[in-house]
């Protein structure tokens, strides 16, 4: 599993956001988004820079752990 520190992630419309994004480029992807730690971690083929620009075009800071 791929985690990164997330900033910007307050909410579940946050999560759905960060969701939506990884598994429009990987339906397969499994995402679990932690809040309180900022951290999401992505269960997915995508490569780490694939999902990080997933993330990012959702306007989120977003940086390997």
């Amino acid at each position: 599993m791929q985690v990164f520190n997330v900033e910007g992630m307050s909410c579940g419309h946050c999560v759905r956001a960060i969701t939506q994004a990884v598994q429009a480029k990987d339906p397969a992807a499994s995402v679990r988004v932690d809040l309180a730690a900022r951290e999401v971690g992505v269960e997915s083929s995508l490569t780490e820079q694939q999902v990080i620009e997933a993330i990012s075009e959702e306007g989120y800071g977003v940086k390997p752990a």
